[in-house]
């Protein structure tokens, strides 16, 4: 008989379909907040008018703002973020932008909490995994200090308790998990996601693709993740390709931002995802690509490593992107293809003589250990980067 858990969230509410500006406000009143602490895109905030919305729209609420947030959330500015919100007395951390923002604000919130002030600190609370899959998680008392998420991508982080965070010493990303890391409130507005450059809506949208296929040819998928996993692929094939088509067209957008709340529900159904993210996650912290676009390259050749194990599973994910009987890598690649995104790990300037260093970190990835083909060593990775070459 099978066996698992669902976890609740520890989220209020999810808002959506209104603006960013009103729901804040009405969220900061109901919280009964005073010192609201923005962490914003800092391309949002010194090219359009959205976050001067935000905080005119918090009044005296408004306690300050920080916007130098880089990709992947590095450790260095995770301390500066946290040391201006200290300063400013934060009673809530407000994040307005991608993935790394939005990690970035569970990273404050874990530094406010533990008055973490230096890159080292950080490890005291990082989840570790060994290569033979094995390792624990950190006990630790969870943050004090709420956050509300305004994602303007696709990455989907707002929707669960755990942030990646880059140690640039090292070019290594650790994860960081704890129930209370979850956003209180998520704000879904799509208006305000058309300054969000195209490229990284698209591929953000793959990585959802990337949560929901992993997720759906799982072996510890279960029926409630199913139904999850399998309307996130439904809206996202189609509402993808009609923003491409039209990135005016907020119904398709909200549609985007419905499914990775769905591909996120079914994570949260206790699916687990798979060698993509693994080598994706280390494709991020290690060479600096963007995770929409490791999951663009990634995810057809790992279906395609995996077909042996789940050839069932996977006619699922062709069928609900629009084209059963087909093989569901063919299905991915064309997918991705066709939104105009890369495809080959060098188009995105990862070079084979990074290949091994890749595989030796990934080994140390929890999903790896999760992957429905078991991959016990790194020469099996290089397999499938070789296919991705």
């Amino acid at each position: 008989m099978q066996s698992g858990m669902f976890v609740f969230p520890a989220i209020d509410r999810i808002v959506y379909g209104q603006s960013a500006a009103q729901g804040l406000r009405i969220e900061a009143e109901r919280l009964n907040k005073n010192r609201v602490f923005l962490i914003v895109s800092g391309t949002m905030n010194r090219s359009t008018d959205e976050v001067a919305q935000v905080r005119n729209a918090l009044g005296s609420r408004y306690a300050g703002v920080y916007d130098r947030i880089a990709s992947h959330a590095p450790r260095d500015d995770v301390l500066d973020a946290a040391h201006a919100a200290r300063t400013a007395n934060a009673d809530l951390i407000v994040t307005f932008g991608g993935g790394s923002v939005t990690d970035a604000g569970k990273m404050v919130r874990l530094c406010l909490r533990h008055d973490i002030s230096d890159l080292d600190r950080f490890d005291a609370f990082r989840v570790v995994i060994n290569p033979d899959g094995t390792g624990y998680a950190p006990d630790y008392e969870g943050p004090t200090v709420d956050q509300i998420a305004i994602p303007t991508t696709l990455s989907a982080g707002e929707f669960h308790a755990e942030a990646g965070c880059t140690d640039h010493r090292s070019k290594v990303k650790h994860a960081y998990r704890h129930p209370a890391l979850i956003p209180r409130v998520i704000i879904l507005d799509p208006l305000s996601t058309v300054h969000t450059p195209l490229w990284v809506w698209l591929s953000t949208g793959v990585r959802a693709v990337d949560h929901a296929a992993e997720g759906l040819s799982s072996q510890f998928s279960n029926p409630l993740s199913d139904a999850s996993f399998l309307q996130a692929l439904r809206l996202l094939s189609q509402a993808l390709p009609r923003v491409k088509s039209d990135p005016t067209d907020m119904d398709a957008r909200l549609d985007c931002q419905f499914a990775i709340w769905l591909a996120m529900a079914g994570r949260m159904a206790g699916a687990k995802m798979g060698a993509s993210h693994a080598i994706g996650h280390v494709l991020g912290g290690t060479c600096g690509v963007p995770h929409g676009y490791t999951s663009c390259i990634m995810l057809s050749h790992v279906l395609r490593y995996n077909r042996s194990a789940n050839a069932d599973r996977q006619r699922l994910i062709a069928e609900a992107m629009g084209r059963p009987g087909d093989e569901a890598p063919d299905v991915i690649a064309q997918f991705v293809a066709d939104l105009g995104l890369p495809t080959r790990l060098v188009q995105v300037g990862v070079e084979r003589e990074q290949f091994a260093a890749i595989s030796d970190r990934t080994m140390r990835e929890i999903w790896l250990h999760a992957n429905p083909r078991k991959i016990s060593h790194p020469g099996q990775l290089l397999e499938i980067l070789a296919a991705a070459a």
